[in-house]
């Protein structure tokens, strides 16, 4: 089977809680066909609003940029999604651009720094 870290070298990481070992949900990069490389993380419901996103977002940041040399981090969201927006905002990203992507709907770019 074939998988985004086969096939462009990156992907999504789990994210385990220390204390319980329990699965909370994913962080990483995702690009799909005809779209293009973003930060993506998913929490589950329970363990949302503990700043677990922020801190698995700052770990990946740092290692796009820092492990892989990336030279830029972009994300983008749907216009409505305020909490991927506020996140994005903590993490100091920035819109660079405003595009129209392969489903039919446009969205904002964010360019997010480097921070470590």
């Amino acid at each position: 089977m074939w998988t985004s870290w086969t096939l462009l070298g990156f992907g999504v990481w789990v994210i385990q809680c220390k204390d319980t070992q329990a699965i909370v949900g994913t962080c990483g990069f995702w690009q799909g066909y005809g779209w293009p490389r973003e930060l993506t993380w998913w929490i589950l419901p329970e363990f949302r609003g503990q700043g677990i996103a922020t801190e698995a977002s700052l770990c990946a940041i740092d290692h796009a940029y820092n492990q892989w040399h990336w030279e830029r981090v972009e994300t983008y969201m749907n216009d409505n999604n305020n909490a991927a927006r506020a996140l994005v905002e903590k993490l100091g990203g920035e819109i660079i651009h405003r595009a129209r992507f392969s489903d039919g709907l446009e969205r904002n770019v964010y360019h997010l720094p480097n921070t470590r």
